[in-house]
């Protein structure tokens, strides 16, 4: 896998990589995760091993909004 837009590498360990994206916060799951390629001042990093998932993270709600919020 092979991304742009990633402004910070949040998290990485061998079965998850957690990524800030210019999107949100996006989690790869699956089995032996590896980073070949970081590039943070163009944004731009590759991922390698057998990809499960790609996950964006729902964006949090500031503040209660109620029911008609």
């Amino acid at each position: 896998l092979t991304m742009t837009g990633v402004t910070e590498v949040v998290s990485f360990e061998e079965n998850l990589v957690v990524l800030r994206t210019g999107l949100g916060m996006l989690n790869i799951h699956g089995r032996d995760l590896k980073l070949k390629n970081l590039s943070l001042d163009g944004g731009q990093v590759a991922v390698e091993g057998q990809i499960a998932a790609m996950i964006y993270e729902e964006p949090r709600q500031r503040g209660w909004r109620g029911l008609f919020g």
